[in-house]
């Protein structure tokens, strides 16, 4: 009866992992090759949030932002991705202002074609709403 109840696996302590080791388990979560749980199954860690602690600690993803770590850009970095910006932002602009000017010349047009017809057909297009 003692031996249905034995477990399978010894009971481990942090200490008893390498950083080495650590790290290439983080690795592989990270590249995709294993899930946490699968990771925990395959390397006999006793849970899952253990391999989830190495995560926040060890990998390359800032789990408080949410955002993968990036490195630190340059002054130069930075004035370059901003000059980038002015650019697609000017070029943004002149498109919404050709755009308004085109819409426009379109109201203006219509206004025109209305009156036209309303000239030749004698009849009222437009209609006249009351005031409230």
């Amino acid at each position: 009866m003692t031996d249905i109840f034995k477990s399978k696996y010894v009971k481990r302590t942090q200490k008893d992992y390498s950083m080495s080791f650590k790290l290439r388990v983080v690795e592989e979560v990270e590249r995709g090759d294993l899930g946490i749980k699968a990771a925990a199954r395959k390397y006999g860690i006793q849970s899952h949030s253990t391999v989830s602690n190495w995560l926040r600690k060890y990998g390359n993803f800032d789990w408080y932002n949410q955002k993968p770590h990036s490195m630190s850009k340059s002054a130069e970095q930075k004035i370059l991705e901003l000059e980038q910006k002015v650019i697609l932002l000017e070029k943004q602009k002149n498109y919404w202002e050709f755009q308004a000017e085109r819409s426009n010349k379109k109201v203006i047009l219509f206004d025109m074609m209305i009156d036209v017809a309303e000239k030749e057909l004698n009849i009222p297009i437009r209609k006249k709403s009351l005031p409230e």
